[in-house]
């Protein structure tokens, strides 16, 4: 009896131990989970700089205006490509922001909106990558025309390093684009095997 009752308890005791173990396991798995909201304020103050931007574009567009007949083509190109960049930095900016927490912190739930962006169907963390080393493609390409324009009031040196920054870019992109599509075809690949 005293044998059965002894085990009872170890049982029992084991059993509470267990409770405890996976009570513990819930309470740090929910606090590792929800520590994405630390991210909500990083993607405000984001929102914030694209504030900042569109006052900037303003406030060129106005100068712009205001000095048209003062201007020379030259000037009045440069200042449409710096319009240009601002543009290309706001929409890097637009998909930081909509994608990084549609992917990292939460579901944006917006399926019945009609202004949805199309690619925000099928964002992921390979399509952000992606998406993003693209736009700093561009913008790369963006100031590399500017470069170009002024060619004789830059540096030989400034210009080679502009161009190394631009391949750079572009081979990270590609390198990216073809990571994914690695990636992506070896997913189906196991889920095909999974199917089978």
């Amino acid at each position: 009896m005293i044998i059965t009752g002894f085990y009872a308890m170890l049982i029992e005791y084991i059993m509470n131990e267990n409770k405890i173990d996976m009570i513990t396991h819930k309470f740090i798995a929910l606090g590792i989970f929800s520590s994405r909201w630390l991210q909500a304020p990083l993607y405000l103050g984001l929102i914030g700089a694209q504030g900042f931007y569109v006052y900037r574009f303003m406030q060129d567009v106005f100068h712009l205006f205001m000095h048209k007949g003062l201007a020379c083509e030259e000037e009045v190109m440069l200042a449409v490509l710096s319009l240009i960049d601002m543009v290309m930095i706001s929409n890097l900016l637009i998909m930081v922001i909509v994608g990084g927490y549609e992917t990292f912190v939460s579901r944006l739930r917006l399926d019945d909106h009609p202004d949805i962006p199309e690619w925000l169907d099928h964002v992921n963390a390979n399509t952000m990558k992606i998406k993003l080393s693209m736009a700093l493609v561009g913008i790369s390409s963006i100031h590399l025309l500017k470069t170009f324009i002024e060619v004789n009031k830059m540096s030989k040196h400034a210009i080679m390093w502009q161009v190394l920054i631009h391949i750079t870019f572009l081979l990270s992109s590609l390198a990216l684009a073809y990571t994914a599509k690695v990636t992506d075809a070896l997913h189906r690949h196991g889920l095909q095997e999974k199917d089978s």
